[in-house]
């Protein structure tokens, strides 16, 4: 059914499609990203408690207890796995976590660094008391990273101080032995081992008071709030528990199948990550997508540049003509081996406004088109989708060893022959010229 867009403003031009600048947080269909879909818990379970609101830029509040208060702002990340936050002074830090004023802090002593697609930092690792304000009455010692050297982590203006990484532990930072932050909230209370989160956008509309223009979603940790979404919520299972990693079974442009091989979509993965704006796809599909969109937007012309991202294409405030872009449809694997079910997006969300530039809320409504998630589809063999990482066999790789060293003996028993045999020849010679002296002494 059609989950309709929360009311949010972006700002600017439009700029082409590089890597088809999908704004996935703008569909406002409140995706759970959910631990285990089993035990979502609604109106007749346990009502969860409402988490923080997530303000612009997708950060949500945390507070570390100790013997005074601090309170950061912190990014929530589905696509990493350790809770780090700012530990030293930096430019674009309005605050920051000083370990040595906790009482409750204890150093464990190790270091960790972690680079990520853009940026990356270092810093010491330590455990804390940490709490929610507004989510689950409950503290929790939890391990934290204490940031201090990074290079391009921290945005100026972004009004977040650190990173909380939801992901599993498998590819926690410096490895998988160190437990996550939700994985210690579960484990210590009697939080369920489930959260969500609601992304509606960073635009808001200028009119709007700070307060609300501040909120961009919402984050519910142990459930799902029913307040927040109309329709049904669609699951797609884990296909394996390190990045919230999900299959991708067909993508269509305005109703055409690309017609792909479905393991090409999910190559070499496909996650589900919050803490990034763009649909990310690989070089195949992406250039199949992007001629499939140029084709279906073909009665106006645009530069080559504006498809690669390189040149803008502007229009009178209110003149958007989003009906002669396509809109796009992912299928996602459905709980039923043989069900997908389809989330719709529009131009307005893989079209990106440029920054600092004047659009009015006319600009982004489509009077035809609504984002939506909808199904059931039926597929067939919708398993065989997923991209596996080629393992090369042990013995494989012992057989190639043993021929490489056969090989390297072949070459090398020339050469040790003829050593010799010049050994051998320089000895004789030498032999015979000490002959040759002795008999010119003799003489």
């Amino acid at each position: 059914s059609a989950i309709p867009r929360a009311h949010s403003q972006a700002r600017g031009s439009l700029t082409g499609i590089p890597s088809l600048g999908m704004r996935l947080e703008s569909t406002t269909f409140p995706r759970p990203r959910l631990r285990d879909p089993r035990r979502a818990m609604d109106e007749d379970g346990v009502r969860p408690r409402r988490g923080e609101r997530v303000p612009r830029g997708g950060w949500m509040g945390a507070t570390f207890l100790s013997f005074f208060l601090l309170q950061l702002n912190i990014l929530v990340d589905t696509g990493s796995s350790n809770f780090a936050v700012g530990a030293a002074p930096h430019p674009f830090l309005r605050r920051y976590y000083q370990r040595q004023l906790s009482s409750t802090y204890r150093d464990l002593r190790k270091g960790v660094y972690v680079p990520y697609t853009q940026g990356k930092w270092e810093g010491e690792l330590g455990t804390d008391l940490v709490t929610i304000p507004h989510g689950p009455n409950v503290t929790v010692r939890a391990n934290i990273a204490a940031i201090t050297e990074s290079d391009k982590f921290f945005i100026n203006g972004s009004n977040w101080e650190g990173i909380l990484g939801l992901a599993y532990a498998e590819i926690a930072r410096p490895d998988d032995s160190l437990e996550p932050f939700f994985d210690s909230l579960v484990k210590q209370t009697r939080v369920p081992n489930i959260f969500s989160l609601q992304l509606c956008g960073t635009g808001f509309s200028p009119n709007e008071t700070e307060a609300v223009a501040s909120v961009g979603g919402s984050m519910i940790i142990g459930g799902i709030d029913r307040s927040l979404y109309v329709g049904d919520i669609w699951y797609t299972p884990i296909r394996k528990e390190w990045y919230y990693e999900v299959i991708i079974v067909k993508l269509e442009v305005n109703g055409q199948d690309l017609n792909m091989d479905c393991k090409e979509y999910n190559y070499d993965k496909s996650i589900v990550d919050s803490g990034t704006t763009n649909l990310r796809l690989p070089k195949k599909v992406f250039e199949a997508a992007v001629k499939s969109i140029k084709t279906a937007s073909s009665t106006e012309k645009f530069p080559d540049g504006f498809w690669l991202g390189e040149q803008l294409v502007c229009w009178q405030v209110g003149t958007t003509p989003w009906h002669i872009f396509p809109v796009l449809s992912l299928y996602l694997m459905g709980e039923a081996t043989n069900q997908s079910f389809r989330i719709t997006i529009l131009p307005q969300q893989y079209l990106r406004p440029v920054e600092d530039v004047a659009t009015s809320q006319d600009d982004l409504h489509d009077e035809f088109r609504t984002a939506a998630v909808d199904g059931p589809h039926l597929h067939s063999n919708m398993e065989d989708c997923g991209y596996n990482i080629p393992q090369t066999d042990e013995s494989t790789l012992m057989t190639i060893a043993y021929v490489m060293a056969a090989i390297c003996a072949l070459f090398m028993l020339p050469l040790c022959l003829m050593v010799f045999q010049w050994r051998c020849f320089r000895c004789l010679r030498r032999d015979h010229d000490d002959f040759a002296d002795d008999i010119s002494l003799l003489k």
